[in-house]
């Protein structure tokens, strides 16, 4: 599958999800003119992620709009593939489908289905997309498609069946490891929280408050230990651990975090704005990101 150019730099936000779509509509359309090429969009108890997507498109002339992630649990294959084609057909080459198996918690106690082998269940879903039927125009554009991948076997899979992976949480440690298991051509697109702060206490608080949900999903903490960090670690969590996680500091540190990522092998960072009002668009953050990213 061929790649997308997605940029060097994205932004990745739950905030619109938050907001009246009147007004994410309207922060999409300032996004595209500050200069970002992609926006990743998630899903996981706010809007349906592919008629939201719709309307984001709608209101901007060529931003890239990418899911991160869709869960397979939320749909069947067949719907994921009508959604998918849909929008590729509504908007050539401005739609990505990241596509993921989500988390025990949230498959089991709020989808109500059953979770177990992660990777099987992927195979299996991308094998009935791909034999389902779609009955209606079709798209003038190669669908693109990516998967939420941590671990050798789905980075490996993301390699073979789709445009490539789109890791989160994930330092930047683990981008080097990825880009290895993807091979040279696959899209490898992390995402990476930062905050906009210098003062160590506030901006580990921050990071803090982000990283606690995140820490009790075992996909994440047995990645995180794959990696060589310990149960300690991901108790506290450390400092150091905290800071691997999240960027922090000055602008030009931020900026570094985010080479960091592309110097290891990232064709494309997805950066998630953490601040201290949670649900308030980062507008002056987001546009200072994009300033200081252009030359990367």
């Amino acid at each position: 599958m061929s790649n997308l150019d997605l940029g060097r730099v994205g932004l990745w936000a739950f905030d619109f999800d938050l907001q009246p779509m009147a007004a994410a509509q309207k922060a999409v359309a300032r996004i595209e003119e500050m200069g970002f090429g992609t926006v990743w969009v998630p899903e996981a108890v706010g809007r349906e992620p592919f008629a939201s997507t719709a309307l984001l498109l709608s209101a901007t002339q060529n931003l890239i709009l990418a899911t991160g992630i869709a869960s397979l649990h939320a749909r069947t294959a067949m719907t994921m593939q009508a959604g998918w084609k849909t929008l590729t057909e509504a908007f050539p080459e401005r739609f990505v489908l990241g596509i993921g198996v989500s988390h025990q918690p949230m498959v089991e106690n709020i989808h109500g289905h059953a979770y177990d082998k992660p990777y099987s269940t992927m195979v299996q879903f991308l094998d009935a997309m791909d034999r389902g039927m779609y009955f209606a125009a079709q798209p003038s554009t190669q669908p693109r498609r990516m998967l939420a991948a941590l671990g050798p076997k789905m980075l490996k899979l993301a390699a073979d069946r789709t445009m490539g992976a789109h890791p989160y949480f994930v330092p930047v440690e683990h981008t080097v490891i990825a880009r290895q298991a993807l091979g040279p051509d696959a899209m490898l697109a992390p995402e990476t929280a930062v905050v906009f702060e210098t003062d160590p206490t506030k901006a580990r608080n921050v990071a803090r408050q982000h990283m606690k949900t995140y820490l009790g999903l075992p996909n994440y903490t047995n990645n995180l230990k794959r990696l060589g960090w310990t149960q300690e670690d991901i108790d506290g969590p450390s400092d150091a651990l905290v800071d691997a996680i999240v960027g922090w500091g000055s602008t030009e540190q931020v900026v570094a975090r985010i080479k960091a990522h592309l110097d290891a092998g990232a064709n494309h960072v997805c950066v998630q704005v953490l601040t201290d009002t949670p649900g308030v668009l980062p507008m002056a953050q987001w546009k200072e990101l994009a300033d200081a990213t252009k030359g990367l």
